[in-house]
């Protein structure tokens, strides 16, 4: 019955593949080998620059991008051409992303207190992730998604490059390819999604997969939302059915 009366889906990072496939846009064995040309095109890309991506949270005065500028003329200091240093995902109020070359990261984690970040932690990642670092993999997978049926999605999704709603299958085609190479806006995402007339009440939400992240976020960009909130984990469905 959820299933049935779902109005919208999301999907983090390469968890949008996910969304349009139970969305009715992607065909799942289409989508799950466009989903491996696109790891191997990202983690190829990962191997030619030494990079990453550090979490922070930062406090209303922090400035992320004038603390990115300053990473990268660091960066230049060091001799690095081109260096990258930029926000690659948005969390919730004062909580960023921020990927490129790993002397940016480093320098940033040096100067934290300079830039009133009140917490930084290196994620285990290989590469810069949603940065113009991930270009080598723009095409691979740009060739795939040609090859795929896509069609329009049978309920609203919304797409992490600007958090608004995909129109038709062309649409879906050129965002999961530019989706690659900008930030991942997921509290805008979160806004599109819950954003209604005052009085109006919030649908149920639920998140599906192992982990919590995105009920923890969502707790954050809109605490009356997440009072509806809810998780399915799975593996304990998979477990269930096996017994």
């Amino acid at each position: 019955q959820v299933v049935e009366r779902c109005v919208a889906a999301a999907g983090y990072s390469v968890g949008e593949f996910a969304a349009l496939v139970f969305a009715g846009a992607l065909d799942f064995a289409e989508a799950l080998y466009a989903v491996k040309v696109r790891a191997e095109a990202m983690q190829k890309a990962s191997e030619a620059v030494p990079s990453g991506m550090l979490s922070v949270i930062g406090r209303r005065e922090t400035n992320y991008k004038f603390a990115c500028l300053e990473a990268r003329k660091h960066c230049e200091s060091l001799g690095i051409e081109n260096p990258v240093c930029e926000i690659s995902n948005y969390l919730f109020p004062d909580s960023r992303v921020i990927a490129g070359h790993l002397q940016a990261l480093e320098f940033l984690q040096k100067n934290a207190r300079k830039y009133y970040f009140t917490r930084t932690n290196m994620l285990p990642v290989s590469g810069a992730f949603h940065t113009r670092l991930m270009e080598p993999a723009v095409e691979p997978l740009a060739e795939v998604l040609k090859s795929i049926e896509i069609q329009k999605p049978l309920l609203c999704v919304y797409s992490n490059v600007d958090g608004k709603k995909y129109m038709h299958s062309k649409h879906i085609e050129k965002l999961l390819v530019k989706q690659v190479v900008s930030p991942v806006m997921w509290e805008q995402t979160m806004h599109s999604v819950y954003e209604r007339k005052q009085g109006t009440e919030f649908p149920y939400t639920y998140e599906v997969g192992p982990g919590k992240q995105l009920g923890a976020v969502l707790k954050k960009c809109n605490l009356k939302a997440w009072k509806q909130y809810n998780h399915v984990d799975a593996v304990e469905d998979e477990e269930a059915a096996e017994t």
